[in-house]
């Protein structure tokens, strides 16, 4: 069985969607969802359990929420998802291809894709994917799956407000095989149309050399949105 885990903070518009896709992978492996809220007002929580997710509440911050996820979630992996990804059947397809065999990765994220006009679309897809080749570094929008003893030994996500998702695949790399699955798992490109595509792609760069510079977490994300109420 596959625990998944979904933080969510007003998410009541693109949740259905994804849940409609897990809905579809539970055809090949067993699941327990579980949606993590952070204090939604729009009706999130309702749709979630409209859909079957074991909805969980949570203190708002999504290492908090991930971490409170895992602990309520059963099954000896773990998929940690976005609320604004899509589980295409490709990714359905590599996920129960990848946990049929007895050599099954410790852990393993999708591809990289973003939900945007060709060319923008394109750029940022192939910036990240030399990202993740030079530097072995899948964004949280790939998604992570990963056995549940190895979770638990690297002490889950690190509860900082920003970068938990770096800090994770940086303790989980000294213990295991991080595998890229073959397939993309889609993600939104909200945040790029609110923001600007080229803006919030130089903006991420930018907080990504901050923090490997040594930048506290808790500096970044006062820097990236001081007034953020958002996942």
């Amino acid at each position: 069985m596959i625990g998944v885990v979904i933080p969510t903070l007003n998410e009541a518009n693109t949740l259905p969607a994804l849940l409609e896709d897990l809905r579809q992978l539970g055809v090949r492996v067993p699941l327990d969802l579980v949606v993590v809220d952070g204090g939604s007002s729009d009706g999130t929580r309702t749709t979630a359990a409209a859909a079957g997710a074991h909805v969980v509440a949570a203190p708002r911050g999504r290492a908090r929420q991930l971490n409170a996820g895992a602990h309520a979630a059963h099954g000896e992996w773990l998929l940690f998802l976005h609320a604004d990804c899509r589980v295409t059947p490709a990714c359905q397809a590599a996920l129960a291809a990848a946990l049929g065999h007895d050599d099954a990765p410790e852990a393993a994220v999708f591809r990289f894709a973003v939900d945007l006009p060709p060319g923008w679309k394109q750029l940022l897809e192939w910036g990240q994917a030399l990202r993740q080749a030079a530097f072995g570094l899948p964004y949280g929008d790939q998604g992570l799956l990963v056995r549940r003893r190895v979770f638990e030994r690297v002490g889950g996500y690190p509860e900082i407000p920003i970068m938990e998702d770096v800090a994770i695949i940086r303790h989980l790399a000294r213990l295991v095989e991080i595998k890229t699955l073959p397939a993309a798992l889609s993600t939104s490109g909200r945040r790029y149309r609110t923001g600007g595509v080229l803006r919030t792609a130089l903006r991420h760069t930018m907080l990504l050399l901050l923090y490997g510079a040594g930048v506290s977490p808790e500096r970044l994300a006062a820097w990236r949105d001081p007034h953020a109420q958002s996942l």
